[in-house]
């Protein structure tokens, strides 16, 4: 082979490994690279989650310095929380939301939530109180603070009446309502497995699915679900009392102590002036009609 050829095929070669070598490398260096962004990300997330979980909730000094306090309530869960046709927020819980403002001398700010964030809405300091059915469990009590309960309640089932399910039984192989995070998803994923839950974020979602046949049935506080049926025709609570009697209770972030202290010295005093009786005749009378016992729910001064 000539010379020049010979040194031309050396080159060429020389220069294509040369490039197999940068590619390579540059192949290995954008592999690092998203390595790196992945672990940086990652930690950037996680120190993000322990800052916003660590956030310091507010005392009731710095609460009445504000003049607002925050308070998470239901926006679609009537009668006890729900905004009406004037974009205001009503019901039960809406109500003892109010003397509490008055009572701390601030004006309210709500805010809405869902059954699966009101944990969250706390740890995070969004809101000062939760009065947004809370049922108190020793699971939750494990992540937030509750007050005294200021309501009883079990949970009931409503289905249609031409199939109307009259104990849980029933709907082994069937599907059953539920809002995430509330005491029924874990009562029947605990209790009955082989009934199909049905999941949803809001309470309007999971009636809506009940209205449009989605599921044989929907299973909620007993309290609420009695009232849904009275409004809706067609429907009926087969099972009205299921599980053990639970309370409900407004709750405040864990470890605080002096926002806690005050919401029970404020339900000792309005138990004296039968305030929660008082709630119950303004929000949840026209609802259970006028022979309808307010004992059964109502809980005065933190006593059941």
């Amino acid at each position: 082979m000539p010379l020049v050829s010979s040194l031309k095929v050396c080159i060429a070669n020389f220069i294509l490994n040369a490039h197999s070598r940068f590619v390579a490398n540059a192949v290995k260096m954008e592999n690092t690279m998203k390595k790196i962004s992945k672990f940086v990300i990652g930690a950037l997330l996680a120190l993000a989650a322990v800052t916003s979980l660590s956030a310091k909730p507010r005392t009731v000094e710095e609460i009445k310095k504000s003049k607002q306090v925050r308070i998470a309530v239901f926006s679609d869960k009537k009668p006890f929380g729900y905004v009406d046709e004037n974009g205001e927020y009503q019901g039960y819980d809406v109500y003892f939301g109010n003397r509490i403002a008055k009572d701390l001398g601030v004006k309210v700010k709500y805010v809405s939530v869902e059954a699966a964030n009101r944990v969250e809405v706390l740890a995070t300091s969004k809101v000062d109180i939760v009065l947004a059915n809370f049922t108190v469990t020793p699971e939750r009590a494990q992540k937030v603070d509750f007050a005294l309960p200021y309501m009883k309640v079990a949970l009931g089932i409503v289905s249609p009446e031409k199939a109307l399910i009259t104990k849980p039984e029933q709907l082994n192989g069937k599907t059953l309502i539920v809002a995430k995070g509330t005491t029924a998803e874990t009562y029947f994923t605990k209790n009955y497995p082989q009934v199909k839950l049905l999941k949803f974020d809001q309470y309007a979602e999971a009636y809506n699915a009940l209205l449009d046949g989605r599921g044989d049935a929907l299973s909620t506080d007993n309290t609420e679900v009695l009232a849904w049926a009275i409004e809706n025709k067609g429907f009926a609570v087969g099972v009205e009392s299921l599980g053990e009697l639970d309370t409900i209770a407004a709750a405040v972030q864990k470890g605080n102590k002096d926002l806690l202290d005050w919401l029970n010295n404020e339900i000792v005093a309005l138990g004296k002036e039968r305030f929660f009786h008082a709630d119950y005749e303004a929000t949840l009378r026209s609802v259970y009609g006028k022979d309808s016992d307010a004992d059964a729910l109502v809980v005065e001064g933190g006593k059941l």
